[in-house]
């Protein structure tokens, strides 16, 4: 019996190591991401934005648009004075604005707007510089070298200063009414944000087509969208997803500078709206109210810096886990 314990132990644990399942790079990446502890908590602050934006009219104190007479500019709850007019009250945690419209409802509401203007660019970003970049990189000669000259010559616009003038020309028509003015602006930051994308995905491309695997998926006679959509993509997608999280807080603050100067989106009117705010709106208003009600103003930017630096963090874990050279580092 002393003689059969360890080979039958032994038995054990071999049957244990083989009839395990294999696991995917994506899998192991996932497992590496999850010990970042950084981007575990970027990812739980996202979460709580997320679920603030979806269920923000059950969160809300009251409605962003609703306005409270005789209550302009009320500090904070905590700011108590002799004066009952200029004291805090309990019903606006965080004060009001010059209309008397609540801060942190205001605030609550202004998520969605922020999470979509971040997501929806990055969707369109990520797709038109994917698919030029691919394109360029696969056919090579004179496609990528047209590509690649179209690609420069959209670099070579100062990106806030074409916002800044599409959205102010187009801001009055029809385009710039749509979803009170997101359209626009998802369709400003998506014309000239993808090129960076572009360059990124040609220069995977390029040092992935002469592969063996991709040799042997010609010699088949598989088409090239065929090799590009199952060959080159899937192995391209570990720098896509990695660039595609720092897009989502680049594409908040453009959101927050543009409505900080007065052209973003545009103020709702209709209470039932699903957008009815914005932060960067808040910023605007907070800007002239800066000695009377600070806190219009300290609301946006600290809910702005959570959310770009819960990003942050998610991107720089990402580009770890999904590097295989920092494999078992993380």
């Amino acid at each position: 019996m002393t003689h059969q314990a360890p080979a039958a132990l032994s038995t054990a644990f071999q049957e244990q190591v083989f009839t395990r399942k294999p696991t995917s790079l994506y899998r192991d990446a996932w497992n590496r991401l999850l010990k970042n502890r950084g981007s575990v908590g970027g990812m739980i602050v996202v979460v709580m934005f997320a679920v603030v934006a979806l269920f923000a009219p059950l969160i809300a104190p009251h409605n962003a648009l609703t306005i409270y007479p005789n209550n302009s500019y009320r500090p904070p709850f905590w700011v108590q004075t002799s004066d009952p007019t200029t004291s805090g009250k309990l019903e606006f945690p965080l004060g009001t604005d010059g209309l008397g419209r609540d801060v942190l409802s205001r605030a609550i509401y202004g998520t969605r707007t922020s999470l979509v203007v971040g997501f929806v660019p990055m969707l369109l970003i990520v797709f038109i510089g994917t698919t030029i970049g691919m394109i360029a990189g696969f056919f090579g000669g004179r496609v990528d070298n047209l590509l690649m000259r179209f690609t420069d010559i959209i670099y070579a616009f100062p990106d806030l200063l074409f916002f800044i003038i599409m959205i102010t020309a187009l801001r009055e028509t029809w385009i710039g009414k749509l979803l009170d003015g997101l359209f626009l602006l998802f369709v400003a930051i998506s014309i000239i944000n993808w090129t960076g994308v572009a360059r990124l995905v040609r220069g995977q491309v390029l040092s992935v087509k002469e592969k063996e695997f991709v040799e042997a998926a010609r010699s088949i006679g598989a088409t090239g969208g065929r090799i590009m959509l199952r060959h080159l993509l899937p192995n391209s997608l570990a720098p896509i997803i990695v660039t595609s999280a720092f897009r989502v807080p680049q594409a908040i603050l453009l959101e927050a500078i543009l409505g900080y100067i007065g052209v973003g989106v545009r103020p709702a009117t209709d209470p039932k709206s699903y957008f009815l705010t914005s932060w960067g709106n808040m910023l605007l208003e907070g800007r002239d109210a800066i000695l009377t009600q600070p806190w219009l103003l300290i609301t946006p930017a600290i809910l702005i810096a959570l959310i770009l630096l819960a990003f942050t963090f998610i991107g720089d874990g990402l580009r770890d886990a999904l590097d295989p050279m920092m494999k078992g580092k993380v």
